[in-house]
C-alpha cells in the first residue's frame, strides 16, 4: 500500500487471468456534484486524465448507460488509447465502466468509481478489477493515483466551477 498526499492505493496481484484488482482512494475538497461532473465532461477529463505535466489528452464521451468514451493520452512516445463503455451511471453516487488500454492488453477490465460525501469534501473510491497481470495493476495504480492528483490540483486552482470544464 502506498500513500501520497491524501491518496491511498493498494494493488492486489492477479491470481488468475481475470483476478487482479486495485483500489485507489482520494479525498478532495470539492462537492460530490463537481467531482461527478468532472468524470463525465470531456473538456474536464482532458484536463486531468492525462499522463502528467507537459502532455495532453483528447477525449470523447457519450455519457449514458451503453454510451462509450475514449481518452487518447499523447505521450512523447506516441498516443495511448483508453476506451470503454458506461455500464452504470448513478448520479453523484457511482460510475461503472469497462476499460481497455495498452496496459490491459486491450482486454476488458472493469472500473467502479464511487463518490462519498464527507462534509465539504468528497472521497473518491476507484476500484479497477480484472487486471490481466500484476504489471497492469501496478501501471493503473500509478496512473489512477496521478489522475486523481491532477483532478485535485485543477480544482484547487479553480475560482469558478466552470473552469473545470475548460472555461476561462
Amino acid at each position: 500500500m502506498t500513500r501520497t498526499g491524501s491518496t491511498t492505493a493498494s494493488t492486489v496481484p492477479a491470481a488468475g487471468s481475470r483476478a487482479g484488482k486495485i483500489v485507489v482512494r482520494r479525498t478532495i475538497a470539492a462537492s460530490v456534484d463537481e467531482l461527478f461532473e468532472a468524470w463525465l465532461d470531456p473538456k474536464s477529463l482532458a484536463q486531468w486524465m492525462r499522463p502528467g505535466a507537459g502532455v495532453h489528452s483528447t477525449v470523447k464521451v457519450d455519457a449514458r448507460v451503453g454510451g462509450t468514451f475514449e481518452v487518447v493520452m499523447h505521450h512523447q512516445n506516441g498516443p495511448s488509447r483508453h476506451y470503454g463503455e458506461y455500464r452504470a451511471i448513478e448520479r453523484n453516487k457511482k460510475l461503472v465502466l469497462t476499460w481497455h488500454s495498452d496496459a490491459t492488453h486491450h482486454q476488458e477490465t472493469m472500473v467502479t468509481v464511487e463518490f462519498r460525501g464527507a462534509g465539504a469534501s468528497t472521497e473518491i473510491v476507484l476500484t479497477h478489477e480484472h487486471m490481466p497481470d500484476h504489471e497492469a495493476g501496478l501501471k493503473h495504480s500509478q496512473g489512477w493515483t496521478m489522475a486523481l492528483e491532477l483532478l485535485e490540483g485543477l480544482l484547487k486552482h479553480c475560482e469558478h466551477p466552470a473552469c473545470i470544464k475548460g472555461a476561462p
